[in-house]
């Protein structure tokens, strides 16, 4: 499974999306999503977002590491075997529409408290 993206906390989300779409801009990224208010939104270079930023009072460093599932079937698999092996529920699989009407996704937190995701970004 590759990796789909991959998010962080930041304190003033507009100025870190401007600081990482000037700074990105030369490897070819750019702002694909930007939803604002508690999501945030993040940066690609292949017409979707690689770089997610989530505004957040405090910076932790805590990680959001998502991984490209090749169908729904692949999501919940990945889900229960997290649930098995000691990981704690952060979204039970299913669409996200915020993101885009296909996004399927499962997040759970691992040991250490980073947020783990699989996601199938195709109709069913």
């Amino acid at each position: 499974m590759p990796i789909d993206h991959v998010g962080f906390s930041v304190t003033n989300y507009a100025k870190s999306r401007d600081f990482y779409a000037a700074v990105l801009k030369p490897l070819g990224f750019k702002v694909e999503m930007d939803i604002g208010g508690e999501a945030g939104g993040g940066l690609g270079d292949h017409g979707a977002p690689s770089v997610w930023l989530s505004p957040s009072k405090t910076v932790d460093n805590r990680v959001h590491l998502a991984f490209t599932s090749p169908d729904r079937k692949t999501v919940d698999a990945f889900y229960e075997a997290a649930i098995k092996a000691g990981g704690k529920d952060n979204g039970k699989p299913g669409i996200r529409e915020q993101y885009h009407p296909n996004y399927y996704g499962a997040f759970v937190i691992d040991p250490d408290g980073h947020n783990i995701e699989a996601v199938c970004h195709k109709p069913e």
